[in-house]
């Protein structure tokens, strides 16, 4: 195992993206009380992806902790080929509903805004998706997690089964 120095950083494990920084504010007696509030995505282009949120006073900080949170917060997502999903999902968060479909070779990330950053982190080259609803960041993010979670390979359905791949794909 190689040996690092103390004054050396760490080799990042993910790529993060920040998705958004919004200006919250809290009247006081004493006026207005200023924060900022950060949503990050953190992923490896390998089918692990994460997200999460901060708050602080300044916005390095408030981006230092979504970082964390997002860390924390890593899922593994089955890909096909290494470039897409095994099947078509929706998923749900407040008024916001995100559809994936899988895509065939060569399509790329047919996604926008927040939708792609997160497929992109999760190393996902070839999909289709459609934005439904609210268009709140932080809501399109967390259902398109949602929908990249439901996503299951037909290894692990066929072993839920008690069957092999072959038998289940006929």
């Amino acid at each position: 195992m190689e040996k690092r120095r103390f004054n050396e950083p760490k080799a990042k494990e993910y790529e993060e993206l920040v998705i958004s920084v919004n200006r919250v504010t809290k009247v006081t007696k004493g006026g207005r009380r200023f924060r900022f509030a950060a949503t990050v995505v953190v992923g490896n282009r390998k089918g692990t992806v994460g997200f999460g949120t901060g708050k602080a006073n300044e916005v390095q900080d408030a981006v230092k902790k979504a970082i964390q949170s997002a860390t924390k917060n890593v899922v593994r997502i089955p890909l096909v080929e290494e470039r897409t999903i095994p099947h078509e999902a929706t998923g749900e968060s407040g008024a916001a509903r995100v559809l994936i479909k899988p895509a065939k070779a060569g399509t790329g990330i047919i996604a926008g805004g927040s939708v792609r950053a997160v497929l992109e982190l999760a190393g996902v080259k070839d999909i289709v998706s459609k934005s439904l609803g609210s268009n709140s960041k932080i809501n399109v993010v967390r259902a398109t997690m949602e929908a990249l979670t439901s996503q299951r390979s037909a290894d692990h359905i066929a072993k839920l089964r008690g069957k092999t791949k072959e038998e289940l794909l006929g």
